[in-house]
This record gives C-alpha cells, sequence and structure tokens, in this order.
C-alpha cells in the first residue's frame, strides 16, 4: 500500500519553499498543487522565479570546485548513505508517487527499484579510471588526457517517472563531481523534487551541490539559460525538448534529450501469440501508457492478427480500473484533464476515420480504460501521434521487410520490440529498425542502470545517460603536455 509519513519530510519545513542552500522563501511564490483523485490535499509548492535559479545557479558553480576536489571515496560515502535513505523511507516515497502521478503502488515500487540501481551504478562511476597516457610528440616529453567534471548541471524533469528520471541524472552527475540543478515537473514537485533534496540532505551532501527548484516552463527556461549552467538534461515531449534546445544552444551547452515515441511491437508469423501479447498489454497499459517507451504500434502478421487482438483484449478487460492506492487496481487515472482529453481526441478521429474499438475507448472522468483497436490504417492520427495512454492499435503486415518498413515509418526512434520463436530471425529484422533501443520476445518498454538509454530522430539527439555513456555525458575531456628534461 501507499503510506505518507507526514513527519519526513516535516511539511512545515518545505512547503511554499524552495531547496537552495537550504529550504528557503522563493521570490518566485507559491503555487498550490491540485493533486489527482489519489488521495491527499492539495500542496502549496514555491515556485523558483529566474532571480532564485541565478542564485542557485552561482552557488552551485561555486559549490562545485570543492566537489570536484574532493577524493571519489567522499562522492562514494554521500551516495551509499542515499542509498540506505532511500530504502529506509521507501514507502514515503510511494505514498507520494501514487498521490501525485496516480501511478499504482508497482510502479512506485519499481521507480524506487530502478533509483537504488542507479544509485549503486553511480558508486561504481565514481572509481573508473578517467585518463590515458598518450605518446608525447616530443621524446622524453609527457601527454597526460583525463576527464574533469562539466561543473553545473541542469536537470529538467518530467511527472511521469519523477523520481527515477530524476536519480538518472542526479547520481552520475554527483559521482562525477558536478553541482546539480533539479527543475520538477509543476505535477509532481514533491517526488521529484522535495523528497530528493531531503534524502540528500539527510545522507549529508555538502551544502550547494543540490538546488530543487520548482516551477513551469519560465523556471526550466532560466535553468537552460543560466551562465552557470554547462549541461541541460531535459526528458518530456519533443516540442518542449526543442524549447530547451533552443535556449541551451544559444550558451553552447551540453544537451541531453530523452524526448518522445512512437514505439512498434512486432509479432511476426511464428511468435507464441500469447506471450506476445501479454508483452503488448504490459507494454501499452502499464501505468497507462503514460511512458516515452510505450507500445504505440502492435504491428501484427496478418495470419495471426485475429488471434492476438483476441489475446489483448482479454488482458485488457481484466484490468481494474481505480484509486491507485487500493488494493487490487491496476490502473489509476490519467495525470490530468488536459491528457486524458488528448488520449480522446486521438481516439475518436481515429475512429471516425474507420479504426475499429474491440474493447474500451470511452474515458470516465480522468479514467481511461485499455483500449484495444484494429482496422488501423497508416493516415490515422493514433498511427503517427503518440499517444501517451493505455491505447493499443494494431496493424498487419504480409512480410517482415513489410513490417520494418511499417514501424520506421515515424520520425521518432526510440525503442522497439520483436517477437519470434526464432531469435536469429527476430535479432536480424531488429538490426533494420531505426531506433536507439529495442528488445527480443519482450516489453518495449525497459530501463537499466547500467545501459545507455536514449533514441534516434525525434526521440532525442543521440546522446545517452547509463553505463559508461554517463562518465562520457557528464565529464569533458582536459588534455596536457609537458617537455622533457632539458
Amino acid at each position: 500500500m501507499a503510506v505518507i509519513d507526514e513527519k519526513w519530510p516535516d511539511r512545515a519545513e518545505w512547503a511554499g519553499k524552495i531547496y537552495s542552500s537550504g529550504w528557503r522563501e522563493p521570490e518566485g511564490g507559491i503555487r498550490q498543487v491540485i493533486e489527482p483523485p489519489a488521495g491527499g490535499a492539495p500542496v502549496d509548492i514555491g515556485v523558483a522565479s529566474p532571480a532564485d535559479v541565478a542564485r542557485a545557479g552561482a552557488r552551485a558553480a561555486e559549490a562545485a570546485g570543492e566537489w570536484a576536489a574532493a577524493g571519489p571515496s567522499d562522492r562514494v560515502e554521500v551516495l551509499l548513505r542515499a542509498y540506505d535513505a532511500l530504502r529506509e523511507r521507501a514507502g514515503t516515497f510511494r505514498g507520494w508517487i501514487v498521490r501525485e502521478s496516480a501511478g499504482v503502488p508497482a510502479k512506485g515500487d519499481y521507480e524506487i527499484s530502478a533509483a537504488l540501481a542507479q544509485l549503486r551504478h553511480a558508486v561504481g562511476l565514481a572509481s573508473l579510471p578517467r585518463g590515458e597516457v598518450l605518446e608525447p610528440q616530443v621524446p622524453g616529453g609527457t601527454s597526460l588526457a583525463w576527464r574533469v567534471p562539466l561543473g553545473v548541471v541542469g536537470v529538467v524533469n518530467p511527472w511521469n517517472a519523477p523520481l527515477l528520471f530524476a536519480m538518472r541524472a542526479l547520481a552520475p552527475a554527483l559521482a562525477l563531481g558536478n553541482a546539480v540543478l533539479l527543475k520538477p515537473d509543476p505535477l509532481t514537485p514533491v517526488s521529484g523534487g522535495v523528497l530528493l533534496a531531503r534524502l540528500f540532505e539527510d545522507a549529508g551532501l555538502p551544502d550547494g551541490l543540490l538546488h530543487v527548484l520548482p516551477g513551469g516552463a519560465e523556471t526550466g527556461q532560466a535553468v537552460a539559460a543560466d551562465p552557470n549552467v554547462a549541461m541541460v538534461v531535459f526528458t518530456g515531449s519533443t516540442e518542449a525538448g526543442r524549447a530547451v534546445a533552443r535556449v541551451a544552444g544559444e550558451g553552447l551547452k551540453r544537451v541531453v534529450l530523452e524526448l518522445g515515441g512512437k514505439n512498434s511491437l512486432i509479432v511476426l508469423d511464428d511468435a507464441d501469440v500469447e506471450a506476445a501479447a501479454l508483452a503488448g498489454a504490459v507494454s501499452s497499459f502499464g501505468y497507462g501508457g503514460q511512458a516515452c517507451v510505450a507500445a504505440g504500434r502492435h504491428l501484427v502478421h496478418a495470419d495471426l492478427a485475429g488471434a492476438y487482438t483476441d489475446a489483448l483484449v482479454g488482458h485488457a478487460r481484466a484490468m481494474r480500473l481505480g484509486d491507485p492506492a487500493e488494493e487490487g487496481v491496476s490502473l489509476g487515472p490519467v495525470v490530468s484533464e488536459r491528457q486524458v482529453t488528448r488520449i480522446e481526441r486521438i481516439v475518436d478521429e481515429s475512429v471516425a476515420a474507420g479504426a475499429r474499438v474491440l474493447t474500451g475507448g470511452r474515458r470516465d472522468g480522468l479514467f481511461y480504460p485499455p483500449t484495444v483497436l484494429d482496422h488501423v490504417d497508416r493516415a490515422m492520427p493514433v498511427f503517427t501521434e503518440e499517444i501517451f495512454g493505455p491505447v493499443a492499435p494494431v496493424t498487419p503486415f504480409r512480410s517482415e521487410a513489410e513490417a520494418v518498413e511499417i514501424a520506421n515509418d515515424t520520425a521518432y526512434g526510440l525503442t522497439a520490440a520483436v517477437h519470434s520463436g526464432s531469435a536469429p530471425r527476430a535479432v536480424a529484422v531488429a538490426e533494420r529498425l531505426r531506433t536507439g533501443m529495442v528488445h527480443i520476445n519482450d516489453v518495449s518498454a525497459k530501463d537499466a542502470a547500467n545501459a545507455p538509454f536514449g533514441g534516434m530522430g525525434v526521440s532525442g539527439n543521440g546522446s545517452r545517460i547509463g553505463g559508461t555513456a554517463s562518465l562520457e555525458q557528464f565529464t569533458q575531456w582536459r588534455w596536457m603536455t609537458a617537455p622533457g628534461p632539458a
């Protein structure tokens, strides 16, 4: 169950404030967050103004120099204490994730587990070799190259996985000697911001290294534009990512963009239909489809399409909607009125164009049921647009070449899954897909701390976070030479 410890963190300490060298009153005022129907009262959140961001950036730059000079063991000790504190406070993190994002408790548990994995992996990053001894250009000389921290990293976080996405940038950035300005999404300022500030405060992170700056687009733009910020990590929609990249580009900053997806789950004619349909249901309906890695297209060989859709409908109808804090509920409400209206519009326009609803398809307030559509062609909104809801559009194909061509018919390129009774055959299809990630006989929605996560096309800018890619992203090279003896 989702139970919040109201004594940690003490609401009187953080309500209406920002975290920047302690909890302080913001110049941007206070915003009341109205939560989805998942329990709990409205929350007063401090809003960071551009002036607040500027002060935080200056302090972070000062603190980053001292942090970079500290030994790796000092940084590791903080991360290990944060790991222990997160395990101890897991119930509160779970409760706030349910309360703010309307995910079921199991989704909160997944985020906590994944965040712990990010902390564990970051501990290893801190001790990786940082440099190379190069061949000198003059006899007896010295030529060295090594990686140094960037300084200050700005993180603009989404609402759909607030803890995981924040920690995916925060843990490696701190481990490698950087300071962080974290801007949580307005819908999830506690689970994606306040709790993390308190967690690292308890872990003994030195003052000035983490600033939590809630707010809307203006705050995010200020973080991206701040002259002390050397790198911006943004996770969200492609449209918003372009705006962040434009601002950051003016300062020639490094930018990591993890954006949307229109991901295909491909079922070849020799696939295990039941296993593929289960993976398809998890990929499209898990957490209401509100994930960039959700399956937005089910491409099924025509010979299996009937059996596949029957099985997919069965999984959809077995899922129970309701208050996510209740036992046995599979899906909670969609996160906002704006988002459920978008899902409704995409489905209704596609049905008007000829798609057929096999189950679901009608909202009830903020609740949208798992929905399966067939007769989906490539001109329909449900085929072309990222849905970000529990909708599974099914489109048949006749050959592997056609399946690949349909899957690649999008500007997105985040992830995909291929199902086949022959692993070599599935791999051969997977290698032809224009995606940053692909999974064989599995779901489309996967994440691992030791893997480079990211997409191609308008799903990202080719950058990656995770594994040794984090070492590349959160540091930069320095080269030093010295002449040999005279």
